[in-house]
């Protein structure tokens, strides 16, 4: 940096860009040493050799390097333009970091046009490994929302966005082991994407649900329309903010600080608000499963104390929840309808004249720990249980989801997924709601020849759902309805080959299948445009600590532990109510045992084996029931199958197939088990005909229902 005017651009710039410099890293003292870090505009050169405490080379995108702003500000450091793609180019660099000058790469090569992390180069990565240098990442945030940025013209600009840097923990690369330079590259590649996609995760900041809508607001623009339900209206995030004030307003005055307050309501852009508005006032929404039966939603609000419930007679009368409710005991029911009409004059001018200019005086102080919601297990193979997410989980997720997928405001999100389900309320709700994308609320995910037309009609670009669900769309749907989608995502349960075949050769599009639990906020692994693998369900998100434990008669893989930022606070349970359970499992304190056995390859990728409880233990040896159910379905591949088991006094147990294919036969699924050599033991001993199978309200499979059936026959 040129020596008279590096103070005076510094003082410019703090000035301007109000710059926040974060070290969580100070040692630049390395003799040899490689700054990487996202590139989100013309400014990113200028701003790193402005504020970190060292005179480094940049090494910059030839690309990059012609624009006539660049070359203007880059003429205040030393840089060397290079193609990223070139391996002569990376000749250049080691042979400048072995010399022992610092250098600053951008491993994206050119400025993100997403707003998120864009491809990453293996360049870069093998100059680290090569040199052996210390790789330190910088996360620059905000400079993409200047107008010295690529992004599109919709996103809003800013004429001096305060801008922040995070200097983040150093590392090393050693140079992977692989059999020839070019794949060694590619791994070292590998590499640095983690890096940067811990660095974008790490970077995030501490804060509240309230308080990162009230950000999104100020980033996005509070006139941006963004949401859309079933009325047709669209709604901005000035309006989602009143919803969220005047609602959370009333329903304080009918609760206390920290009690927990049961909401049964559908997918409405108020039921979003209301969320909001009640974690400001640091009530804690307990989103109660409408489909599940009285005894069950009684449990749920015995084991979170839930006094008092939410919802709306209209909804109520609609999905004929009447005689569910009138069935619960010790809590009191409370109408929209009737807060409405309890708005009043004073109300009114309190929100227009004071609540919606100062939006952020409204939240009770909180901390990011803080109970946010609590979500019910779906009570698939047992009671359901109160799952307390914190704020730290709940934005941890997003934050991870964010840092391996480019959701953006170009982005129009469908979710018909009912947001009492975790990835219906974390990934299909709260994710585009905080990042600016469009989102519009459908109340059912069963409408199966909807759901296609809205979003053809709607111009849906993202679309999240179940194996099911996806299946179903896919059989009612005109090839062009899904003609704007970019990501379909599958979660909640094992996307079968049928399902991804299917929307493959109708809709030319590629499911991303994902994995995870209520437990963990919930998305533990996705596959991803950059890490993509068949069969698996993608990578472990940045920021997951996992350790897999070993199953006795299961050779690969082992029961998966995880630990992390998304892990939950603690169980809520019926036989305790009120009492926080924290996640423990043999591994420790904060460790949470997914009940999931697992096998992680070399690169990373989660192929999940089977649950601990869906395996059958015949003559000794450990069967999969999603291996039976696997060949049921190659055996009869248009028709539903599913798999339980029953005690049997000669073998220990045995299996029962229940299945919508009245002509499917034991001599059949005996074949087909031979042809994928598969053991004898994988074919089920009895054969049950059902019309369908049942079906919880998240769309997976009910297999307590099948148990008990099961059990009879």
């Amino acid at each position: 940096m040129r020596t008279l005017l590096r103070p005076l651009l510094r003082a410019l710039a703090m000035l301007c860009f109000r710059v926040d410099i974060q070290f969580r890293q100070s040692d630049f003292s390395h003799s040899r040493l490689l700054v990487v870090a996202n590139h989100e505009s013309f400014l990113d050169g200028l701003l790193l050799g402005l504020f970190l405490p060292i005179d480094p080379v940049f090494v910059v995108h030839t690309g990059v390097a012609n624009n006539f702003w660049f070359r203007l500000l880059l003429s205040q450091v030393d840089y060397l333009a290079v193609d990223p793609t070139s391996p002569m180019a990376m000749k250049k660099v080691i042979r400048l970091i072995e010399a022992g000058r610092p250098v600053v790469i951008f491993p994206e090569g050119r400025i993100t046009q997403t707003g998120s992390l864009m491809k990453v180069y293996d360049g870069p990565a093998f100059v680290a490994a090569k040199t052996g240098a210390t790789v330190i990442p910088v996360r620059l945030d905000g400079a993409s929302r200047s107008y010295f940025s690529r992004l599109s013209g919709k996103y809003p600009k800013e004429l001096f966005p305060k801008i922040r840097l995070t200097v983040l923990p150093a590392a090393h690369f050693p140079m992977p082991e692989a059999a020839t330079a070019k794949l060694r590259r590619r791994r070292a590649g590998e590499q640095m994407r983690k890096l940067m996609q811990e660095m974008i995760f790490a970077s995030r900041p501490q804060q509240t649900l309230y308080a990162a809508l009230c950000d999104a607001a100020e980033i996005f623009g509070k006139r941006r329309r963004l949401l859309e339900d079933v009325k047709q209206i669209e709604y901005s995030y000035n309006d989602l903010l009143k919803m969220a004030l005047i609602l959370g307003r009333q329903v304080e005055r009918l609760t206390r600080p920290g009690e927990k307050v049961g909401l049964l309501l559908p997918n409405l852009v108020p039921t979003i608000g209301l969320i909001f508005g009640l974690t400001a006032r640091r009530r804690v929404p307990a989103m109660l499963n409408y489909t599940a039966g009285i005894d069950a939603m009684q449990a749920a609000c015995d084991a979170a104390e839930v006094k008092v419930i939410i919802t709306s007679r209209a909804f109520v009368e609609q999905a004929k929840l009447g005689d569910k409710l009138a069935g619960l005991h010790n809590v009191e029911l409370h109408y929209l309808e009737d807060i409405r009409e309890r708005i009043g004059l004073a109300d009114k001018l309190w929100l227009l004249l004071w609540a919606i200019r100062f939006p952020r005086a409204f939240e009770l102080h909180a901390s990011p720990e803080d109970a946010a919601v609590v979500l019910f297990t779906s009570g698939s193979e047992g009671k359901p249980k109160g799952v307390v997410l914190p704020h730290r989980a709940i934005l941890a997720n997003i934050a991870q989801i964010r840092a391996v997928i480019d959701f953006s405001v170009d982005d129009k999100v469908l979710n018909a997924l009912p947001i009492f389900h975790s990835f219906g309320l974390t990934a299909g709700a709260l994710l585009p709601v905080l990042t600016g994308a469009s989102l519009f609320l459908y109340p059912s995910p069963l409408h199966y020849r909807i759901i296609p037309e809205l979003a053809y009609d709607r111009g849906c670009t993202v679309l999240f759902g179940t194996s099911t669900f996806l299946g179903n769309y896919a059989k009612f749907a005109h090839p062009y309805d899904f003609y704007r989608l970019r990501y379909v995502v599958a979660g909640a349960e094992k996307l079968s080959e049928a399902v991804r075949s299917q929307w493959f050769e109708k809709f030319g599009v590629r499911i991303f299948e994902g994995y995870g639990a209520t437990e963990t906020a919930p998305v533990l692994a996705v596959n991803t445009p950059m890490a993509y693998r068949t069969g698996t369900v993608g990578s472990l998100l940045p920021g997951i600590e996992h350790r897999l434990q070993p199953v006795p008669g299961i050779e690969r893989g082992g029961i998966l532990h995880v630990r992390g930022p998304n892990v939950m606070a603690g169980y809520l349970k019926a036989e305790q109510p009120g009492v926080l359970q924290s996640p423990v499992s043999e591994l420790g304190e904060g460790w949470y045992e997914t009940g999931d056995v697992v096998d992680i390859d070399d690169d990373g990728f989660v192929r999940i084996v089977g649950r601990v409880k869906r395996f059958a233990k015949i003559a000794g040896e450990m069967v999969s029931l999603e291996v039976v159910e696997k060949l049921a379905t190659a055996s009869s591949p248009e028709q539903a199958h599913a798999v339980s088991s029953q005690p049997d006094a000669a073998k220990g147990e045995a299996l029962v197939l229940f299945t919508t294919d009245g002509g499917l036969s034991r001599e059949l699924l005996a074949a087909k088990a031979r042809e994928l050599g598969l053991p004898e033991l994988a074919v089920p001993r009895k054969i049950h005909k059902v019309e369908a199978l049942p079906l919880l309200g998240t769309g997976k499979i009910d297999y307590v229902t099948l148990k008990r059936l099961a059990e009879a026959v």
